[in-house]
């Protein structure tokens, strides 16, 4: 048999007795180096993109809905048996007191002057000046029996149908007991310079051969009694109509009739800045 020489694996050593080897490059080829290349793991769920927080805000928990719409319910829930326990309340001062409105109405009025001349004024040659004097009675009654009004002075106005401001004047204050009706006498005078629409208007009115159709207004604060409870003052506002008055053509009074005059009386709530 033949005899084979294999190489030797140990490194061949140079001349200069140097003990350093030398590595023995090795070749892949391409198929090789594609399947020794790491292969990339696939995600297992694709890819969603994070929510931005930064510039929204938070949606309120489901703790927090639960516990505004609890204290919605309860809010709710208290208005209304507070409505229930006014409403209660009221029934059974009705029942026991049952209050009625204090009834006003006007016994007569005498016009002892009602001019209007031209102004003297160099400021407004063409506006009118009006003088007038009146003299008004008028009765205040209180229908309740178990009911006191404590009124204010009372502030009275006439004016006639377009609004033009006749004559004014006051009654003192007074109070109204039970089942008590009060008479009282009041002046009412004004003096002063109308403006072109408002004089135009008051001649036609004083040309009418039934007299100056007018209204006579009177506003105050009223404080009610009834039994122990006191209530805080209200203002009511009573307006008398259905008035027609003519001017005298001598020194006598002329008097205005007030057969048909019906008496309104009406509250006058203040909230803030605003009357109703």
């Amino acid at each position: 048999m033949t005899d084979r020489v294999y190489p030797s694996s140990k490194p061949i050593a140079n001349n200069n007795n140097d003990t350093t080897t030398t590595p023995i490059p090795t070749t892949t080829t391409p198929a090789t180096a594609a399947t020794t290349k790491p292969q990339q793991q696939q995600p297992r769920y694709p890819y969603r993109p994070q929510p931005q927080y930064g510039n929204h805000h938070r949606r309120p928990s489901r703790r927090r809905r639960i516990n505004c719409c609890c204290c919605c319910f309860w809010s709710i829930l208290v208005l209304l048996a507070l409505a229930l326990l006014l409403a209660i309340a009221g029934s059974a001062l009705y029942v026991l007191y049952h209050p009625q409105k204090p009834h006003f109405s006007i016994n007569s009025l005498r016009i002892a002057k009602f001019n209007l001349t031209a102004a003297t004024s160099d400021s407004s040659p063409s506006a009118s000046h009006l003088n007038s004097l009146f003299n008004l009675t008028l009765t205040s009654k209180n229908p309740n029996s178990h009911i006191v009004f404590f009124y204010d002075p009372f502030t009275l106005t006439a004016f006639s149908t377009s609004s033009v401001q006749l004559a004014n004047g006051s009654i003192p204050a007074f109070v109204s007991n039970k089942n008590n009706e009060t008479s009282f006498r009041a002046v009412l005078t004004e003096s002063k310079d109308l403006d072109t629409d408002s004089a135009t208007s008051l001649r036609s009115d004083l040309k009418r051969k039934n007299g100056v159709p007018m209204k006579v207004q009177m506003d105050t604060d009223v404080k009610v009694k009834m039994g122990g409870l006191n209530s805080k003052k209200v203002g009511i506002r009573v307006t008398c109509q259905t008035i027609k008055g003519v001017a005298p053509k001598s020194k006598t009074p002329s008097v205005a009739s007030v057969v048909d005059a019906k008496c309104k009386v009406d509250l006058r709530i203040k909230i803030w800045k605003f009357t109703f």
